[in-house]
């Protein structure tokens, strides 16, 4: 498979899983009743949330990174 395409499936991959972690990062702060909690305890979730996403789009952007061979 060429980088290109590689780049190409990784974008694709790369947008479903924001949206679908966007999703589930909702569910989780529903079910755990986020806003109803202290202020700290909302803004340590919200952080977390916001960067946790970070891992599987590195590994994404790592396999679209490889070289041809």
């Amino acid at each position: 498979m060429t980088q290109r395409t590689r780049k190409l499936i990784g974008t694709v991959a790369m947008l479903g899983l924001i949206i679908v972690y966007a999703f589930i990062a909702l569910a989780v702060a529903v079910v755990l009743q986020v806003q109803n909690a202290n202020k700290i305890v909302e803004l340590i979730f919200y952080v977390v949330a916001g960067l946790l996403w970070v891992l599987p789009a590195g590994v994404i952007i790592k396999w679209m990174q490889r070289s041809d061979t």
